[in-house]
C-alpha cells in the first residue's frame, strides 16, 4: 500500500466528502482524485517517466496537494522546496536533485528567468496561475519550457506505473544548519507507514478537520496535516501563511478539530491580542513538534485555551514521527513521549551501546519510516545509518517508564570549563520568568572556560533588565550554567517553519564585535 492508492480508496468510497477547504472553496475527495489523475496524465504527456524528479516550489495551496499526489501517481520522485529560499539555495536543490520538471507559483517566473541557464536538466516548468495571467518571457528557450498548470490539467488520465514500496517517493532537503542541505530519500513505504501510524495514533477520522498552517513543503505538515488526514477521510483546512489572527478566525469559522504547530507558533497564538479562551473551542487536540516546547509555555497554553497539547518528535530522515506522548493518559510534559507503533527509539553512547535510564546520549531510531539514505551522498548515509539505525544527532535521555526527553542538539551542547551545558535546560529556566516572551541560548568562545553561555531574550516589556534575568538565573542554575551575557532583541531569527536559527544569532554577535 502507498499514500496514492490509499487516497484513491478513500475517494472511491467517500467521493462526496470534503477533502480540503481553501479560502471560500471546498473540494470533495472525488473532485480531488479527478484532478490528481489529470495532473498525472499531464506529466505523462510532458514525457515524465517513472523515477524522474519533479520539484514543487509551492506554498500552501490546492496546487501543492494536486501536484504532490499527481506526481507520485505518475511514478515520479517529488522534491518539495521552500519557494522563499534564495536563488542560490533553490538552484542547489534543483541541480543536486536532478529535477526534470518544476511546478511553481506563477510569481516565481522572474526568478526562473534569471537562473534558467544554470538549470540545463530542467525540461519543463509548470507555472500555477495565482494572480492573473503570466507575462510572456522574451527568451524563446524559456518560453518553450513553460507550461500552464491549467492547461496541463486538461490532459486525459492514464494508467499509472506500478509503485513498489521501496521506490523513492520524495527527496526532502534538510535545513542545512551545518553545511550544504542533504536530500533525504523517503520511499513509498516510509511515507505510508508514518502517515498511517500517525493517523491511527491520533485517531483521525471523517469527523476531523486538520489545520494545515505549517508549510506543506515541510515534512511535519506533509505527513501530519496532509497525508495522514487525507488517507483516512478527514478534511484539511489549508491556511496559506501562518498568522495568529487567521488561525483563530478560520478555526472558529470552520470548527477545526486538530491543530499542529511548532513551539514558536504556539507562543505567538498564546500572546496574540485576539486570543481568548474560546479561540480553540472546537479543537480536540494540539500537536507540537519541530523543536522542544518550553514546559511553561505548554502549561500556559493549555490553561488558556482548555485544550490538550501533545509533544512528539521527528526528523525529515524518519518521515518524520518517531515518538509521541500518549493520547489518553500518562502524558509527561517536557518529554517527547514513547515509541509510536512499529518504531523503536533508544539512547546510546559513542560506541553505539544502549545507555541505562537517566543517562544522556545520542537518540537513534529504527523502523519502516527511516529513509533509504541521502541522495548522492553515500558517505553521509553510511555515517547516519548504521545497522539499520538512524543516528539523529540529538542528545536525549530515557526514564524508567520509557519516555524520552530531548536534551539538545549534539552540536549545540556548550562545554564550560569541562562541564556540559544543555541550552534547553537554561532556556526552560528563562521561560519561567514572567517577563520573557522568547529565549534562546548559544555557546560563545571564552578565554578562561573555553566556552561561555550567552542568552538572547525577547522581553514582554521594555522595563525588563539584565540584572533581573541574572538574579533569576542565580536562583535556578548552577554557576557554570548561568549566562555570562544577556542580549535583548525585538525578534529571534527563525526559518520558514518557525525553527530558531542559532547560526544567525552567532552572525549577529560577529557583526556586533
Amino acid at each position: 500500500m502507498n499514500v496514492v492508492a490509499k487516497l484513491g480508496e478513500t475517494a472511491k468510497s467517500k467521493p462526496d466528502r470534503t477533502a480540503y477547504i481553501f479560502g471560500e472553496k471546498k473540494e470533495t475527495y472525488g473532485e480531488l482524485q479527478q484532478k490528481i489523475d489529470c495532473f498525472a496524465g499531464g506529466l505523462y504527456e510532458l514525457g515524465v517517466e517513472k523515477g524522474d524528479h519533479v520539484a514543487l516550489l509551492l506554498g500552501n495551496t490546492p496546487h501543492f496537494v494536486i501536484s504532490f499526489f499527481g506526481a507520485l501517481k505518475a511514478g515520479a520522485v517529488v522534491i518539495p522546496i521552500n519557494p522563499s529560499y534564495t536563488p542560490t539555495e533553490i538552484g542547489y536543490m534543483l541541480t543536486n536533485g536532478d529535477a526534470k520538471v518544476i511546478v511553481a507559483d506563477g510569481r516565481l517566473l522572474p526568478l526562473y528567468e534569471k537562473m534558467h541557464e544554470l538549470l540545463p536538466k530542467v525540461e519543463h516548468v509548470v507555472f500555477c496561475e495565482t494572480e492573473g495571467q503570466l507575462h510572456e518571457p522574451e527568451n524563446l528557450q524559456i518560453k518553450a519550457k513553460l507550461k500552464s498548470f491549467t492547461n496541463l490539467m486538461k490532459a486525459v488520465s492514464r494508467v499509472s506505473p506500478e509503485l513498489n514500496e521501496e521506490d523513492t517517493a520524495a527527496i526532502l532537503y534538510t535545513s542545512g544548519t551545518t553545511g550544504k542541505p542533504k536530500g533525504a530519500m523517503l520511499t513509498h513505504k516510509n511515507l505510508f507507514s508514518n502517515a498511517n501510524d500517525t493517523a491511527g495514533y491520533l485517531t483521525m477520522n471523517e469527523a476531523d478537520l486538520v489545520v494545515a498552517a505549517l508549510p506543506m513543503f515541510h515534512v511535519f505538515c506533509l505527513t501530519v496535516c496532509m497525508n495522514a488526514p487525507l488517507m483516512n477521510g478527514a478534511a484539511i483546512l489549508i491556511i496559506p501563511k501562518f498568522s495568529p489572527s487567521a488561525v483563530f478566525k478560520l478555526v472558529k469559522k470552520h470548527k477545526a478539530t486538530i491543530f499542529a504547530g511548532v513551539p514558536t507558533m504556539y507562543n505567538y497564538l498564546y500572546q496574540h491580542e485576539a486570543a481568548d479562551e474560546n479561540g480553540f473551542a472546537s479543537v480536540r487536540l494540539c500537536i507540537s513538534g519541530g523543536a522542544a516546547m518550553p514546559v511553561a509555555l505548554l502549561k500556559n497554553f493549555e490553561e488558556k485555551f482548555n485544550v490538550l497539547v501533545l509533544e512528539g518528535y521527528g526528523l525529515s530522515e524518519a518521515s518524520p514521527v518517531t515518538c509521541f506522548n500518549p493520547f489518553s493518559t500518562g502524558r509527561k510534559p517536557g518529554s517527547i513521549g514513547t515509541n509510536i507503533l512499529n518504531v523503536k527509539n533508544k539512547v546510546v553512547n559513542e560506541l553505539g551501546e544502549e545507555l541505562p535510564a537517566g543517562q544522556v546520549g545520542e537518540l537513534i531510531v529504527k523502523g519502516p519510516n527511516v529513509m533509504k539514505g541521502y541522495y548522492k551522498m553515500p558517505e553521509e548515509t553510511a555515517h547516519t545509518i548504521k545497522d539499520g539505525w538512524l543516528y539523529t544527532g540529538d542528545l536525549a535521555k530515557r526514564d524508567e517508564d520509557g519516555y524520552f526527553y530531548i536534551v539538545d542538539r549534539k552540536k549545540d551542547m556548550i562545554i564550560v570549563g569541562g562541564y556540559n551545558v544543555y541550552p534547553r535546560e537554561v532556556e526552560e529556566v528563562l521561560y519561567r520568568h514572567p517577563e520573557v516572551a522568547e529565549a534562546v541560548v548559544i555557546g560563545v568562545p571564552d578565554p578562561n572556560t573555553g566556552e561561555a553561555v550567552q542568552c538572547y531574550i525577547v522581553p514582554k516589556t521594555k522595563t525588563l533588565t539584565e540584572e533581573e534575568i541574572a538574579m533569576h538565573c542565580r536562583q535556578h542554575l548552577a554557576k557554570y550554567k548561568r549566562p555570562s551575557s544577556i542580549i535583548f532583541l525585538d525578534e529571534i531569527p527563525k526559518n520558514s517553519t518557525g525553527k530558531i536559527l542559532r547560526r544567525a544569532l552567532k552572525d549577529i554577535l560577529a557583526n556586533q564585535s
